[in-house]
C-alpha cells in the first residue's frame, strides 16, 4: 500500500458519494454524515448494481473519516469500484492517475506479499548444497585359526596323566522382600485412584439437565429464539441463545440453577431449581405477549403482492396504536465507532415499513409497554459483508 493508493481511495469515496446521489436524497449530502436509514438505502442500492454488500463496521471504519489510514480489503474496493461504473479497483486507479504516477501491472499483490515473493525466489536460486555422504569403510578381521595336532601315533603317552574334572558352582538367587514390593504396588494404585478421580471429579460428580420450551396458548414449541441467562452467586451472567425447538441442555454440578428467559414474542420468565431432587428432562411454557407478538409480526412481515401500498398503510396504521407517542426507541450497531442511535416513532414506522432486504434480519432486543402502549423499543439489524 502506498500514500497514492490511499489518495486514490479517496477519489473512489467521492464518487461512491456522487453516484447515490444521483437517485437518492440522504439526510446529507457529504457520505461521512450518514447513519441508521440511509446506510442501509445505501447497502440496498450496492446489492442492486454490484451485486454485493459492505457491513456497517466496514461503512463506519473507511466512510466516517477522512482521510483513512489503511485501504479495505481488495474485494471491498472491487465492489465500491463497480458500483461507480469501473470493472475493478485497478480500472478505478487508470482512469485517476495522478502527474508522473507508474501503475504496475502486479495489481493483485501488496508490497509485503511481493517482499515474500521476492525471498522466495532468492531462496529457491541459493539452494545450499547436499554433502555427500562418508563412504563407509568394510574392515576384515582376520580368522585365527588354531590347528592342533590330532595324530594319536606320533604323541607319547604318559601314564600320570591326571583327568580333570569341571564342576557348576551353584546359583545363589536374590532374597525377594514380598511384602516391600506388595506395600509399594499397593500405594501406587491407590495413588493413581486418587488422581483419577481429581481428573474426572467433574465429570463423576455432575449432571446433565435438558429443558424443553413450548407456547403455553398453543401448545406447540416456539417459534422464535430465545435468550437464557443463568445467574450464579458472585459471578457474571452467562448468556445462552436458543433457536427455535432447540433444547437448552445445561450440564452442572451445583445444587441451585437460576435463569431469566426473554425472547422477541413471549413474556420473560424467571426460572429457579432446586438440583438435588429436579428432574433431568422438564418442558417449560412461555407465555405470548400480545404487544411484542404485534410489534414483531407488523416489523417482520414482508410487503409484496398488487396490493402492497394499502398492506403498507394497514401495518403503519397498526404500529400507529401500537407505540406509545413518546416511545424511546434505540438502533443498536456492530461498530466500535457508532454503537447507538435513537430513532421517533416516525423514523421507526418508516424503516419498518420500507420493503428492503436488510428487514429479514431485523432482532428486537427489547420492548417494554405501560398502560397498553409500547413505551421502549431497542432493535438491531443484523448485517453480513457481501451478502447478496
Amino acid at each position: 500500500m502506498t500514500d497514492l493508493d490511499l489518495l486514490h481511495f479517496e477519489q473512489l469515496k467521492k464518487d461512491v458519494q456522487a453516484q447515490y446521489l444521483k437517485e437518492y436524497n440522504p439526510s446529507y449530502d457529504e457520505i461521512s454524515k450518514w447513519k441508521g436509514i440511509d446506510i442501509i438505502y445505501f447497502q440496498e442500492d450496492l446489492r442492486k448494481k454490484a451485486k454485493g454488500n459492505i457491513s456497517e463496521k466496514s461503512f463506519y471504519t473507511y466512510f466516517k473519516s477522512s482521510p483513512v489510514s489503511k485501504l479495505p480489503r481488495i474485494d471491498m474496493l472491487n465492489l465500491l469500484s463497480i458500483y461507480t461504473g469501473y470493472d475493478s479497483w485497478y480500472d478505478f486507479k487508470k482512469s485517476h492517475l495522478f502527474a508522473g504516477e507508474l501503475l504496475t501491472d502486479d495489481k493483485d499483490l501488496s508490497e509485503d506479499e511481493m517482499k515474500e515473493l521476492e525471498k522466495t525466489v532468492s531462496s529457491a536460486l541459493n539452494l545450499p548444497k547436499t554433502e555427500e555422504e562418508p563412504k563407509k569403510e568394510d574392515f576384515k578381521t582376520e580368522e585365527n585359526t588354531v590347528l592342533q595336532k590330532n595324530n594319536t601315533e606320533n604323541q607319547p603317552i604318559d601314564g600320570n596323566s591326571v583327568n580333570f574334572k569341571t564342576t557348576e558352582k551353584p546359583q545363589i538367587k536374590p532374597v525377594k522382600k514380598n511384602h516391600q514390593r506388595t506395600a509399594w504396588i499397593a500405594a501406587t494404585s491407590v495413588f493413581v485412584v486418587l488422581l483419577g478421580l481429581l481428573g474426572f471429579k467433574d465429570e463423576i460428580f455432575q449432571k446433565t439437565y435438558t429443558y424443553h420450551f413450548t407456547d403455553a396458548d398453543r401448545n406447540l414449541g416456539v417459534q422464535s429464539d430465545i435468550e437464557i441467562k443463568v445467574i450464579k452467586e458472585n459471578e457474571s451472567p452467562i448468556l445462552y441463545r436458543i433457536k427455535p425447538g432447540q433444547p437448552f441442555v445445561y450440564p452442572s454440578k451445583d445444587k441451585t440453577l437460576k435463569m431469566k428467559i426473554s425472547s422477541a414474542v413471549y413474556e420473560n420468565l424467571e426460572v429457579n431449581r432446586n438440583l438435588e431432587n429436579a428432574p433431568e428432562n422438564e418442558t417449560i411454557e412461555l407465555k405470548p405477549d400480545d404487544y411484542k407478538m404485534a410489534l414483531y409480526y407488523f416489523s417482520m412481515k414482508d410487503i409484496n403482492g398488487e396490493n402492497s401500498e394499502e398492506l403498507i398503510k394497514q401495518k403503519r396504521k397498526q404500529l400507529e396504536n401500537l407505540i406509545s407517542n413518546e416511545a424511546v426507541i434505540t438502533q443498536v450497531y456492530d461498530s466500535d465507532v457508532y454503537g447507538l442511535e435513537s430513532l421517533d416513532k416516525q423514523k421507526y414506522i418508516t424503516l419498518v415499513t420500507t420493503p428492503t432486504t436488510a428487514l429479514k434480519n431485523l432482532n428486537v432486543i427489547e420492548m417494554k409497554k405501560e398502560k397498553g402502549k409500547i413505551v421502549s423499543i431497542k432493535f438491531k439489524i443484523s448485517t453480513h459483508e457481501n451478502s447478496k
